[in-house]
């Protein structure tokens, strides 16, 4: 089966005052009918933000998200722009367009740059080698990467952000 080519649906949350860009790979199918990140209900994103920052990104609803995520100097996007993909399934991504990440950081204060999961990781310094410093994999906040508990996320997540 030859599945459709899929554009991001939804910008980027990003403003000149942002210090840190997360990046996943592409929308899952659920934040694509949703028109927001990670939005599936077992995705453990929100639950690590709440835990690693105090503040309920839970409960919040999108705009309180957004307002969350600036309070807290963090971008959102992913690395993908566009692409094939069956469902939401990573490994079966192809004809993938990488977003314009030197764009898309150019006059913001981002410093840091996380990459959700190792697909994530892959495309990004597959696309963007030079900005290869800047990066770090962190595991992925994916019901699908059930490797990790959710307090072993926690950890590695905090790390990687306290790291300079």
């Amino acid at each position: 089966m030859n599945n459709p080519l899929i554009t991001h649906p939804f910008k980027p949350i990003i403003d000149k005052e942002a210090t840190v860009l997360i990046l996943g790979s592409f929308p899952s199918v659920t934040s694509r009918q949703d028109d927001f990140y990670y939005m599936h209900p077992q995705n453990r994103f929100w639950k690590i933000l709440t835990a690693i920052y105090g503040d309920d990104f839970v409960d919040a609803s999108v705009r309180e998200k957004k307002r969350l995520l600036h309070k807290h100097g963090i971008a959102l996007y992913d690395v993908i722009e566009q692409c094939r993909i069956e469902q939401s399934a990573d490994h079966t991504i192809t004809d993938a367009a990488p977003a314009d990440i030197p764009s898309l950081i150019e006059n913001t204060h981002i410093n840091k740059i996380l990459l959700n999961g190792r697909s994530a990781e892959r495309l990004f310094l597959s696309h963007h080698p030079r900005l290869g410093k800047t990066a770090v994999y962190v595991p992925s906040s994916s019901p699908a990467n059930a490797r990790y508990s959710l307090d072993d996320l926690i950890r590695s997540w905090k790390k990687a952000l306290e790291e300079s």
